[in-house]
């Protein structure tokens, strides 16, 4: 609350408002400013003495909203807002000190309109910091972001091109749950009515978005970053399922959520899910495990760990050979 601000930043304030939720009424006002609404009328009258358009009606939906053409007052960062900013970009989208990028060339423009000090230290922390890209990282198209966080807000079913790692592509009709960002990914959680069941795709495979006049309900209590971690390695082209000699406790740690999911099988454990890239699934993942393992499904994965297991066996004959 602005306890002791003046009037012109209540007016402020009040314009704010008036900005982001039409149909304010006086007293509704008066409780977010913390005054009276007596006093909140006040500071509406002074918007309106500044030139700024505020309509009032009365009635059950009565209350101010601003008229058109209204403008809110340009953004005002303190240095360390602003140096903040600049680095959250460019940690998370390295290629923004290139102003030819289309997030380079966004953030050239808050730049531009910051005040001269502010200005200059940002622009130096943008030309002068290097940075290092992240090689797993995806960059999703903003447009179709866009229309699937839309869909999202709006509860409608949506009609979408996915292209899978391998380059298969097909149509689905998806109940757009949630966009998640995760490590450096934008994923779409959803319920896939083509595979009747929760589906999680990533963003940057999406080619086209198209919204329906088919509404949907969530679940109820939907955690998206919860259920996106539970189903990530769900749903791909191959199966997998592999055991490991050890107890649940001690492999649960080394278990990443695409990998599927975990549960205990006697005196070890049981790893159960799919991948659509099995070499990836035996060189990057499996073989870090510290921990005596086989595959039982798929036939993909199984050819992937056997590949690995030839090399291996393969370089170290080599050397004791020298």
């Amino acid at each position: 609350m602005l306890h002791d601000a003046s009037p012109t930043a209540r007016a402020l304030q009040t314009l704010v408002i008036l900005q982001t939720r039409p149909g304010t009424t006086a007293g509704e006002l008066g409780e977010r400013l913390d005054v009276t609404e007596r006093a909140a009328r006040r500071y509406v009258a002074i918007l309106r003495e500044a030139g700024i358009p505020v309509e009032s009606s009365r009635g059950p939906y009565g209350g101010y909203r601003l008229g058109r053409g209204a403008r809110l007052p340009p953004v005002v960062f303190t240095a360390e807002e602003a140096l903040g900013l600049v680095m959250a970009v460019l940690g998370g989208h390295p290629a923004a000190t290139d102003p030819g990028d289309l997030v380079g060339s966004a953030l050239s423009k808050v730049v531009r309109v910051l005040p001269e000090r502010v200005g200059r230290q940002a622009a130096a922390l943008r030309d002068y910091a290097s940075t290092v890209p992240d090689r797993y990282a995806s960059d999703p198209d903003p447009a179709v972001t866009g229309a699937l966080v839309a869909a999202v807000a709006a509860r409608r079913r949506v009609a979408l091109r996915y292209r899978s790692r391998p380059g298969h592509e097909w149509d689905a009709d998806v109940d757009p749950w949630a966009v998640v960002a995760r490590h450096g990914h934008w994923y779409l959680l959803c319920h896939s009515h083509r595979a009747g069941a929760v589906r999680t795709y990533r963003v940057d495979r999406i080619s086209r978005v198209d919204q329906t006049s088919h509404g949907f309900v969530p679940p109820e209590d939907l955690d998206p970053v919860a259920s996106l971690e539970e189903h990530l390695g769900a749903g791909w082209e191959f199966p997998t399922r592999v055991t490991f000699d050890a107890p649940l406790e001690e492999v649960r740690p080394w278990i990443r959520s695409p990998m599927g999911r975990l549960e205990a099988d006697g005196d070890g454990c049981l790893l159960i899910g799919s991948t659509n890239n099995p070499t990836m699934y035996a060189q990057e993942w499996l073989a870090a495990m510290p921990f005596a393992f086989r595959v039982h499904e798929g036939p993909e994965l199984r050819a992937a760990v056997a590949s690995l297991a030839a090399r291996c066996a393969a370089a170290v004959g080599e050397l004791v050979a020298v």
